[in-house]
């Protein structure tokens, strides 16, 4: 069952008669009027002691209850890229119930420091659309991360996974606000601090410190800024704390070399690990798993009560768009947009109805008439469509040849056929009688995942991926005679068209779950040439004579109950990964897949709420 959906509900940038941001909503300042800089320094750095306390750590983590206008947040960075002994890593994990739109965070920066203009730039330039979630920004080469949950705290606080050294409490006054000052968000806290964590905030209210004892923290005063006579600190009691996560240790094994396994593989990379890809078709190539894969697409889903689907395709595809743009141009996702099209009066009222209840932006999701839809992908259309702003084109062959290739990633055409668990690391055993070492293993091998797993472990401890099955699908290409029916965007519906891609024009897709074997045919064809001429309400004879050759493209999915991806640790298997079952959405699944995997590893926060990371979880 859904949780209930609250739409998320922005703020605006307002101003008091002193020129202090104000908030109608809760009737307060955002911050002191003796600045919110130097309020930032006194009250959340010096009273959680920094900068001493990251020094000589690999990583940091910071959670702030309140990211209002991003000062405490961009003070920190300042502090942090100032201070020569700084740690190598620093996360902060943030909760904003009522974001600001980018264009007031530009304007709100304007009063700043010049020192901070480029940071606060920065900041404005990787805003999110205010969409409910787990946002992940990065910045100083992804060496800071602000990990950015938008939506009510007593909601999104229960959500996030982090390791916190240092709590930021802010957020308006108690009386004003008292869900961010609650006994239940205080033990959120505690259950994401690290030993000997500590926290820090302007609010010196009784009830408010003997809340946090009662939470876990042994609470102090000290001299406040400002006005404030005084302000609290704290640190978490001796005992408590759920300990570091230390990173690993030696290479991570990544078997297949799909986007599962690309996805993976350049996650990880990326954050300095070691990693091993084995797959038999590397033999021919980083790409040889997609080879003459012309084209595909990324694209969200949207549903009334924002379902676990729907949350999910929303995050992988906003994770793939910002994970895979520093790729060379051939394999980077292109963001050309998607309109998914309304066959008939009930799908219409439908997405209307959705539309309303989101009330999602619509720099993200709007409804289109079918003259704005045409206008929009420059062919004809009859049917009015929902457009996504993120919809991508990708080349899965160039995509996958560029996430492969990182001086960190050792690619081997292997088949392993074994994996055996020897306490502080794995070995993996190849179809030539060769061992591979590895201190973490991700199974990324789709269908045959089920079948490696069995050598190591009793697979009906995992029902959902014993109960998987393989499904068949096909793409066909096309080379329409007329320029009219080449979009400028991607067009979906019961199928999907993209636009040409080396002169061709792919349409997809099949679903054959009873098929046994994986190829393309003529009744595949024929179901694309009827797909095709429902979107563009041309003739399926005349569709018929755009086929190429007639060719196209066939590969294999795995599928689970439900159609959510299996993503996760194995449980009681220490070191054992599973990243398979993303059905027909494989591209959309990997980046966030990757990020997921190896934010675990290195100890940051997840970028991913807890009931979707227990949705995809192996068990």
């Amino acid at each position: 069952m859904s949780r209930r959906f609250t739409p998320l509900e922005p703020a605006r940038l307002r101003l008091d008669e002193t020129g202090i941001p104000y908030s109608e909503r809760y009737q307060d300042i955002y911050h002191a009027r003796q600045g919110a800089l130097e309020q930032a320094r006194h009250v959340f750095l010096q009273g959680n002691g920094l900068p001493e306390r990251w020094r000589g750590r690999d990583a940091f983590t910071v959670c702030e209850t309140g990211f209002g206008l991003g000062r405490n947040f961009l003070a920190l960075w300042q502090a942090w890229r100032d201070d020569a002994r700084r740690c190598g890593r620093l996360h902060v994990l943030s909760f904003e119930a009522h974001p600001f739109s980018r264009a007031d965070l530009e304007h709100a920066s304007r009063g700043l420091p010049s020192a901070l203009r480029t940071a606060a730039d920065q900041l404005a330039g990787a805003w999110p659309a205010l969409l409910p979630g787990v946002h992940r920004l990065e910045f100083e080469g992804g060496r800071l991360t602000l990990t950015l949950f938008l939506g009510r705290i007593e909601q999104t606080a229960r959500e996030a996974l982090a390791g916190v050294d240092a709590f930021f409490l802010d957020g308006f006054a108690p009386a004003k606000n008292p869900e961010m000052w609650s006994p239940a968000l205080f033990g959120q806290l505690v259950r994401m601090a690290r030993p000997d964590a500590t926290a820090a905030t302007w609010c010196a209210s009784g009830q408010v410190r003997r809340d946090m004892e009662a939470a876990g923290f042994i609470v102090s005063r000290a001299p406040g800024f400002g006005r404030k006579w005084e302000m609290t600190r704290a640190v978490l009691r001796p005992g408590l704390g759920w300990g570091t996560v230390a990173g690993s240790s030696g290479p991570v094994l990544v078997v297949g070399a799909g986007p599962a396994g690309a996805g993976v593989a350049h996650a990880l990379a990326s954050r300095g690990c070691e990693v091993i890809v084995a797959d038999p078709l590397l033999a021919g190539g980083r790409g040889t798993s997609h080879r003459g894969h012309l084209a595909a697409a990324i694209t969200p889903l949207v549903s009334r009560d924002d379902d676990q689907r729907a949350r999910l395709s929303r995050a992988g595809v906003l994770r793939a768009l910002h994970r895979w743009q520093d790729l060379p141009s051939a394999g980077r996702p292109q963001r050309i947009g998607t309109i998914e099209l309304l066959q008939d009066a009930e799908h219409e009222a439908e997405r209307k109805l959705t539309l309303d209840a989101l009330r999602f932006p619509e720099e993200w999701v709007q409804w289109l008439s079918p003259a704005e839809a045409s206008r929009r992908a420059g062919v004809r259309l009859v049917q009015p469509g929902v457009y996504f702003a993120d919809g991508q084109l990708v080349r899965p062959e160039p995509l996958l040849d560029a996430l492969l290739d990182q001086p960190r990633i050792d690619c081997r055409p292997a088949r392993i056929t074994t994996l055996q668990d020897r306490q502080d690391q794995w070995l993996a055993t190849t179809h030539d009688g060769q061992t591979i070492a590895a201190s973490t293993v991700v199974l990324a091998n789709a269908a045959e995942a089920h079948v490696l797993l069995s050598t190591c472990m009793d697979v009906t401890r995992l029902p959902k991926l014993n109960a998987g099955w393989r499904v068949a699908g096909q793409i066909s290409y096309f080379r329409p005679s007329r320029e009219d029916h080449d979009p400028a965007t991607i067009l979906s519906a019961e199928g999907y068209w993209l636009p040409r891609v080396q002169g061709v024009n792919v349409a997809g897709s099949s679903y054959l779950v009873d098929a046994s074997s994986c190829q393309v045919t003529a009744a595949g064809h024929r179901d694309m040439v009827r797909k095709v001429g429902r979107m563009l309400s041309v003739r399926p004879d005349t569709v018929k004579t755009w086929l190429d050759d007639p060719d196209g493209w066939a590969g294999w999915r795995a599928v689970v109950a439900g159609r959510l991806p299996v993503f996760g640790a194995v449980p009681r298997m220490n070191g054992l990964w599973l990243a398979c079952a993303y059905g027909s959405r494989g591209l959309t699944w990997a980046a966030l897949a990757g990020d997921l995997l190896g934010a675990r590893l290195q100890g940051e926060p997840q970028p991913l709420e807890r009931t979707l990371q227990r949705a995809v979880a192996p068990r």
